[in-house]
């Protein structure tokens, strides 16, 4: 594990350790440093802005856990996103700074000006395009000068999805040419629902959605070369046979950050580049129709800042109950789990991409407990304890990357197969 200096006394630091997924991550790290040999080789701490919410959300934890020492054992620091010196001052301290204070789009880049100037590795759960491919254009050559890491989207978006597809292209016997993925939620019987920060990054995200288009042009990347068949989309909703309900093209980060994933394999380890296509289920046809009103008031409303104000304001009334101001209840989260699906196709060993169709395809599958926290936080913890302990392993000597990018020749898989989030082949054809 990376060495930890009186100078720099913390392996983790939780920045935004008072926020609703911010508690899930500390109870994580408490759980993950009880775990680990002689239970305290893990060095850790909480920042946030309010000492007096810091000591509570100690205490809370030490409750929740049975780990009364999390009072008395682990250092608060007092850090404002705000207040650039109190930020360097926090990145001073530790080796990974977890930054759960969001949306990113506000509040993000501030930390991680902060920890690459100040020596400290940045990895975060944003699921928002715009932010995460801005932060690669704006301070990747910086994070690389300084040998610093910034890993984005390392929760649920969208690690699953990333390191799904390099799950399947190494069990798959040949050359995976395309993969179609199917997500699945379910829930108990009081349902699923998101907090209002994840509400406000899609609001504001669908209403930014135009300069992520210009953004994209800034890179100046040549398209990637579509190996074998051009797989054809399928429509805005269709049903499928795959999961048994309608289903819509996934509007979450999943796309753009495997194929930023696939572009860093193809261009930097020669790898064929997969095509990808993300869709998930939304039900019968009640579930339809009400999606369908409900997004188009969405898309209306977005478009002006009175619309966008009042769908922050009211975000379960606009949402049908999918997001609110408190979040997910503890049952809620308990009785919630998640299934991704990945249909592969691609060409049999020794048999050439460019003559005919495909001939071989793949079913896999990554399934997990409550996506939103459970398996975000998880996946989040597991992916900053394995840069600590596997840092040579990692590309070049810093810049910012996205998840499979960063571990692909890492143990992530197998730590987080061990944890909260399954992978496994359902059927070779």
């Amino acid at each position: 594990m990376a060495a930890v200096t009186p100078s720099r006394p913390y392996h983790i630091i939780v920045f935004g350790a008072t926020g609703f997924t911010g508690q899930f991550v500390v109870e994580e790290v408490a759980r993950c440093a009880a775990e680990s040999p002689g239970g305290s080789s893990l060095k850790w701490a909480v920042a946030g802005r309010s000492r007096r919410r810091l000591e509570e959300v100690l205490k809370q934890a030490a409750g929740r856990l049975s780990m009364p020492e999390l009072k008395t054992e682990i250092e608060i620091i007092v850090a404002d996103v705000s207040i650039e010196e109190s930020l360097a001052i926090m990145c001073q301290q530790g080796v990974v700074i977890l930054n759960c204070v969001g949306p990113y789009r506000f509040y993000g880049e501030p930390v991680v000006k902060a920890c690459v100037e100040n020596g400290a590795h940045y990895i975060d759960i944003c699921g928002e395009p715009q932010f995460l491919e801005r932060m690669q254009l704006e301070y990747h050559t910086k994070a690389l000068d300084k040998g610093i890491y910034v890993i984005g989207s390392c929760g649920f978006d969208s690690i699953p999805a990333d390191l799904g597809i390099l799950y399947t292209q190494r069990q798959f016997k040949g050359t995976l040419t395309a993969v179609e993925s199917f997500l699945n939620i379910s829930s108990g019987p009081q349902g699923s629902s998101g907090h209002d920060a994840t509400w406000q990054s899609a609001v504001y995200g669908f209403a930014d959605s135009g300069s992520l288009r210009q953004l994209r042009k800034k890179f100046g990347h040549k398209p990637l070369p579509v190996v074998g068949a051009k797989v054809k989309k399928r429509g805005l909703l269709f049903f499928s046979k795959e999961l048994q309900q309608y289903a819509i093209p996934f509007m979450g980060s999943d796309p753009s950050v495997v194929k930023r994933t696939q572009r860093f394999l193809y261009e930097e380890e020669q790898q064929s580049p997969v095509q990808y296509t993300a869709y998930v289920g939304v039900g019968g046809l009640f579930s339809v129709v009400k999606l369908f009103c409900g997004g188009l008031l969405f898309w209306f409303m977005v478009k002006f800042s009175l619309g966008r104000r009042l769908l922050t304001m009211f975000p379960s009334f606009f949402s049908f109950g999918m997001f609110s101001k408190t979040g997910p209840t503890m049952k809620q989260i308990e009785d919630t789990c998640f299934s991704l699906t990945f249909y592969g196709e691609g060409y049999s060993e020794g048999t050439d991409p460019s003559q005919g169709r495909p001939n071989t395809k793949i079913c896999t599958q990554v399934m997990g407990a409550e996506p939103g926290y459970v398996a975000t936080v998880s996946a989040m913890v597991q992916a900053a304890v394995t840069l600590l302990n596997e840092l040579h392993s990692l590309p070049r000597r810093g810049g910012v990357y996205t998840p499979g990018a960063a571990f692909h020749k890492t143990s992530l898989i197998e730590r987080l197969h061990n944890h909260s989030i399954k992978f496994s082949v359902r059927n070779r054809e």
